[in-house]
């Protein structure tokens, strides 16, 4: 599906059925695309709980740009995408996600979007080495349940179990989360369980998963 956006064309992967429980729309990290294997791991999750799922190629992707440019123009343009989305995919709540970069787009975004919950797969807490220029408001700012996955090897580093809902840290694991199908799975689908039972978090605020650790 392509999505017409003020900044140039979007591409969407739709999986799922019309008449869904929910939409849960995911993006890929800076320079990457939506075959990763923790979108494709989240997107599995997601058809298994009853949703319909979107892996969104973002447009500076679509026209072969690696950088993303201005947060601003990449927001507007994710906002212009969830509408379309909505229009097409009318039924239940919407949940919105990514990897590295599209984590931070989605936090960015909940609110203007009305998302439920975000979903943040290898969030990039700061630049490897400047642990100084932390992004960790932007987790805090999202105002809704967020569910972190990291790995304990990511040079992203790890954001803190006081900047989201839960913090899943997955052992031996980089910023790609390669190797971490499984595990991601099994977290998001129990996530998404308690999110749309209305529980809201799995774990309260400020936990970090000790069980991942064991994943």
């Amino acid at each position: 599906m392509q999505i017409e956006t003020g900044y140039g064309p979007a591409e969407a992967e739709l999986d799922g059925p019309a008449r869904a429980r929910f939409l849960l729309v995911l993006t890929h990290g800076a320079g990457g695309g939506v075959d990763s294997t923790d979108l494709l791991a989240a997107r599995d999750a997601g058809l298994a709980a009853g949703g319909a799922v979107a892996r969104v190629l973002q447009p500076y992707r679509v026209r072969g740009a690696s950088a993303p440019g201005s947060p601003q123009r990449q927001d507007a343009a994710w906002l212009e995408i969830i509408a379309a989305l909505r229009d097409r995919r009318r039924r239940g709540p919407l949940i919105q996600g990514g990897r590295s970069n599209g984590a931070r787009v989605a936090c960015r975004t909940a609110g203007a979007a009305g998302a439920a919950a975000v979903l943040a797969l290898a969030f990039p807490l700061h630049p490897p080495g400047r642990p100084e220029k932390s992004r960790a408001d932007e987790l805090r700012a999202a105002g809704v349940d967020v569910l972190v996955i990291n790995g304990d090897r990511d040079p992203f580093g790890i954001p803190d179990a006081a900047d989201a809902t839960r913090v899943v840290v997955l052992p031996g694991q980089t910023h790609a989360l390669s190797g971490a199908a499984r595990p991601i799975e099994r977290e998001v689908s129990v996530w998404l369980g308690a999110v749309l039972a209305g529980r809201g978090a799995v774990s309260s605020r400020g936990a970090v998963s000790k069980s991942a650790r064991r994943a």
